[in-house]
């Protein structure tokens, strides 16, 4: 059955299906929506987890030998598997098949995936999962419902926002939902729950930190190498979680990748922008970018941040950090295009 995100609380109210597939590209919300359906799960005694991640060269034999391994005296759990690219090709499917087949009182599955494109979403193993259990799926919060999204988020933790301080928040995330929720959870911490004005949101955002995911994204996007390797470190001096800086490099990354490839197939790089929702104020930043930077070059650097992002995650050795700072580096030096 599908799941429209904004049902889910009410789906949860009656008992666990066995298998979910929560896609979407709005990372806080495909985590929120997994959450609840993980709460929900240990609140009825599944009280292991086990996550997997589905990156190139996964061993898919291991899922299955993990699933394989209940038996009458085995604890209730949960099986969470990431799927970054939203395709697990034949073999994954088949295992993907297997697991929701075998998903039950014992064992609930939860598959989570970026947004799936037509042929992933008709596929067997996510019609298999649709037929067992449900398919949550995630939209954006478009730009027109921002303000109200936030404004809700805002007095769901006990603030009383005025308009022009949901306004103030709205121009400063620009879309990005984890951003918003982010500043919000840190005005709750600094103001504490009452009223709050547009004052308050400016006073609080200028204590709260001198540097930002986002100022380090447009500084390497600038081409500015050195201030974009500062505003990194001020990020980890402050307690960053290295987690949110590599989600937002990756986000950047996608989009570099997506224009880049339009200009490639004969598209403009004004209608790619556009078709990208590339906000207007920064799509003379992000065009400086594309020009500078090889397709190879894009490619390189997500293969980075999927590194970054495992090492972050704790599923990998590295330091993200040292990746991370590689990629920024990258990001501003690029390699400039033949002429």
């Amino acid at each position: 059955m599908k799941i429209p995100a904004n049902q889910l609380s009410a789906h949860l109210r009656s008992p666990l299906l066995p298998c979910y597939l929560v896609s979407g590209d709005e990372p806080l919300l495909v985590q929120e929506a997994t959450d609840s359906i993980r709460r929900k799960a240990r609140d009825a005694g599944m009280d292991a987890r086990e996550l997997h991640v589905a990156e190139a060269r996964f061993d898919w034999n291991e899922l299955r030998s993990s699933a394989g391994n209940l038996s009458l005296f085995a604890e209730r759990r949960i099986i969470e598997l990431r799927l970054p690219a939203g395709k697990p090709g034949k073999q994954g499917g088949e295992a993907i098949e297997g697991l929701a087949e075998q998903a039950g009182d014992e064992l609930l599955l939860i598959v989570n995936t970026p947004k799936l494109d037509r042929s992933a979403a008709a596929s067997r193993w996510a019609k298999a999962i649709e037929k067992r259990g449900g398919h949550v799926q995630v939209w954006p919060v478009s730009v027109a419902e921002l303000p109200r999204w936030i404004g809700e988020r805002m007095r769901r933790v006990g603030l009383s926002p005025d308009r022009d301080a949901v306004q103030l928040l709205v121009d400063r995330v620009e879309g990005n939902l984890l951003a918003a929720q982010q500043e919000i959870d840190k005005l709750r911490l600094l103001i504490g729950a009452g009223k709050i004005s547009a004052a308050d949101v400016e006073q609080a955002v200028a204590d709260s930190s001198r540097f930002d995911v986002y100022k380090l994204v447009d500084a390497a996007l600038s081409g500015d190498a050195a201030r974009a390797v500062r505003i990194l470190g001020g990020l980890r001096g402050e307690g960053t979680e290295p987690v949110i800086v590599v989600w937002a490099l990756s986000r950047e990354l996608r989009t570099l990748s997506l224009l880049a490839d339009s200009v490639k197939s004969g598209v403009s790089l004004s209608n790619a922008l556009q078709k990208a929702g590339v906000w207007k104020n920064r799509q003379g930043l992000v065009r400086s970018c594309v020009v500078r930077m090889q397709s190879a070059d894009i490619y390189r650097l997500l293969k980075l941040a999927r590194q970054a992002d495992a090492t972050a995650k704790g599923q990998a050795a590295g330091d993200p950090w040292a990746i991370a700072a590689d990629i920024v580096i990258g990001l501003a030096r690029g390699t400039r295009k033949a002429a």
